[in-house]
């Protein structure tokens, strides 16, 4: 179900990655057709949308053929910024709420601009019995990491953890499981939390990340 209101001029981000509401993702932008939009948005507190690359380079080069991308993307907010020297950005993102391109312009310097209908956010649906196992993993998981974490800065799952939250321990597994981007984006896209955790589930088992 879409909500009824629209967001137009959005920049977009084209990426060979896949952010998921409640996600993080950290860039580093020194394309001249990003700076200064990245400069833009950080200092309106503006979003950005990131859409998956189905086709094209990250970096534009000359001669390149046009970016191709998903049509679903995810508003992405920025956290922190810094510029460790000329012409380089380092942000870190949030992912926020889904949306679908219902047209979008490149601009003559190389700037995706579009107008995008926002998606509702997941409903709010407890993990059943039979997928918690998928939680429980998921929970011993981030207690390794954050051990192993020096910086909790850089740690890349937000807090507060919500275990309980289908939708939210679906998303944290699709960020951090190791397979393609095409299927991260079909699960990003599904508006069912409860079937996107058990298509998680089943891949846990069948990779033996979890028995």
């Amino acid at each position: 179900m879409t909500e009824t209101f629209t967001l137009s001029s959005l920049p977009l981000f084209p990426l060979k990655a896949v952010l998921f509401p409640g996600g993080r993702l950290p860039l580093r932008i020194f394309e001249v057709r990003y700076l200064d939009m990245i400069r833009r948005c950080h200092q309106a507190g503006a979003p950005f949308g990131v859409v998956t690359l189905t086709d094209g380079a990250e970096v534009r080069l000359p001669g390149a053929a046009t970016e191709v991308f998903a049509q679903v993307g995810t508003l992405a907010t920025i956290e922190t910024l810094s510029q460790p020297q000329p012409g380089l950005l380092s942000i870190r993102c949030a992912g926020q709420q889904r949306f679908r391109v219902m047209s979008s312009e490149r601009m003559r310097h190389g700037l995706w601009i579009a107008e995008v209908q926002r998606l509702a956010d997941d409903l709010q649906v407890a993990v059943p019995p039979d997928l918690r196992y998928a939680s429980d993993a998921l929970a011993r998981l981030v207690t390794t990491l954050r051990a192993q974490q020096a910086d909790a800065s850089d740690f890349p799952i937000t807090l507060p953890l919500k275990l309980d939250d289908a939708g939210w321990v679906a998303n944290r597994w699709c960020e951090l499981l190791p397979v393609p981007l095409e299927l991260k984006q079909r699960l990003m896209v599904l508006d069912n939390p409860l079937v996107r955790l058990e298509l998680v589930s089943d891949i846990l088992g069948r990779t033996g990340i979890v028995g």
